[in-house]
């Protein structure tokens, strides 16, 4: 047996040895890979920076720096590893564990910076493309202008100002728009030219921006003139469906709140009749909410209301209900279990919430709910307490002091019968003490 645990100890350290050199060697390689990676990353920067210019590179200039001053830890870690001193094997491991914790996170935050700064240095790098599109975008949305500007004298004169406020920009806004484009572009090829990288990119990113915002304008136009033309068409719809609604209402049963809704539905109807320019979008939502207000009048009334006196019943059965199954509970406290007092409590609390109702038509069918409830778990505990008595009973016991079987039930000795739930409420309500004081 002593054979085996020392073959198994050996075997454990021989793995133990086989790790601590691959860690070390993996110790060594990221050494070398983050230091190429470091002076790589510092050509990279330079000529970034001749390309973007001193700010739009300063994050990686940042990180770079970092990254040097974390590496001169792993450095000397390293150095540590083979200097004169022995070291034990946990030290060495510790050692070239946090060199390549370092590494690793040198190469995490090159990787980050650099490909933040590849986009950048992409988009520079395609500046005469970019110029060249933008100046041809500019021109085919001059083009449009003609079409943009009788599309809006069209919704002019069809719809309500307040409803344009969407496509407010005029035709003569988005061509002072596509001019400001295009002298951006003029500027920020001089720049490039002069060596001035920064204001080069800030020309450039203007001129991209205008196009694009130009564009958008034209689409917004186009885009309202269908979702105004698709408003109508289900504003149609909607008023159709709404006189079908007005005239059922009209012949059936006729509350108040009916009644209001119905005006209400009338006036919105009357409201679209009158003509004129109009907003269909504003529209639609008057006579849908309208609509809706309607169908949920009709809804409740077609749902009675229950009357205060049959609200009154309920909640006297509550009460009776309750008083019954306290009356038992509290009588026979040495007997009753915990099913049964929290079914009497939650009868109680529901009951409760019945007082905090406001007296009004809207509460009353909520009331009814809650009486109803309370009265069906004031049922329930009573049900519960009666099963705990009889379960506790002792068979033939006529609640004498006596009989039963043998010397008594379950509960101890002859006479028990009626004893037992005395004791048992005295010793719950707290009065054993006093009675035997």
């Amino acid at each position: 047996m002593a054979g085996i645990w020392g073959r198994r100890g050996r075997e454990q350290q021989a793995a133990q040895l086989a790790a601590d050199e691959q860690l070390s060697r993996t110790a060594r390689a990221a050494l070398v890979t983050a230091d190429e990676r470091i002076r790589a990353t510092g050509d990279e920067l330079d000529f970034a920076t001749a390309e973007l210019g001193e700010s739009a590179t300063r994050p990686l200039r940042e990180g770079l720096d970092a990254v040097k001053k974390h590496m001169g830890e792993a450095f000397q870690l390293h150095q540590l590893n083979h200097d004169h001193i022995p070291d034990t094997p946990e030290e060495l491991r510790t050692r070239n564990a946090r060199i390549v914790q370092l590494c690793e996170w040198a190469e995490s935050v090159l990787d980050e910076r650099t490909e933040a700064l590849e986009e950048k240095v992409a988009r520079i790098r395609r500046a005469p493309e970019v110029l060249q599109r933008v100046r041809a975008d500019a021109e085919r949305l001059r083009e449009r202008l003609p079409e943009m500007r009788s599309t809006l004298e069209r919704l002019a004169a069809r719809y309500r100002t307040d409803s344009l406020q969407r496509v407010r920009m005029s035709a003569g806004e988005v061509e002072r728009l596509l001019d400001f484009a295009l002298h951006s572009a003029d500027v920020s090829e001089r720049r490039r030219a002069a060596s001035r990288p920064e204001d080069a990119n800030v020309a450039l990113e203007a001129a991209t921006e205008s196009v694009r915002r130009a564009e958008s304008i034209f689409d917004g136009v186009d885009s309202f003139e269908i979702e105004a033309l698709r408003a109508q068409n289900t504003l149609a719809d909607v008023v159709e469906d709404s006189r079908g609604d007005l005239s059922e209402a009209l012949a059936a049963q006729r509350t108040p709140a009916v009644d209001q809704a119905i005006q209400r539905l009338q006036d919105a109807l009357a409201s679209i009749d009158a003509g004129g320019e109009r907003d269909p979008f504003a529209d639609l939502a008057l006579v849908s909410a309208a609509n809706a207000a309607l169908d949920a009048a009709r809804e409740k009334a077609a749902k009675p209301v229950p009357s205060l006196e049959h609200v009154q019943h309920d909640v006297s059965a509550a009460d009776h209900a309750i008083s019954i199954a306290s009356s038992l509970i509290e009588g026979q406290r040495g007997w009753i279990g915990a099913d049964a007092r929290t079914r009497l409590a939650e009868a109680r609390r529901t009951r409760s919430e019945i007082d905090a109702l406001p007296v009004e038509e809207e509460t009353r069918e909520r009331a009814q709910q809650l009486a109803r409830r309370a009265q069906g778990l004031a049922d329930e505990a009573l049900r519960l307490a009666q099963r705990d008595i009889d379960s506790s009973r002792p068979d033939g016991d006529d609640w004498g002091w006596g009989g039963g079987r043998g010397r008594g039930g379950p509960r101890g000795g002859g006479g028990s019968g009626m004893l037992g739930p005395v004791i048992g409420g005295v010793i719950l309500g707290g009065l054993l003490d006093d009675i035997f004081d």
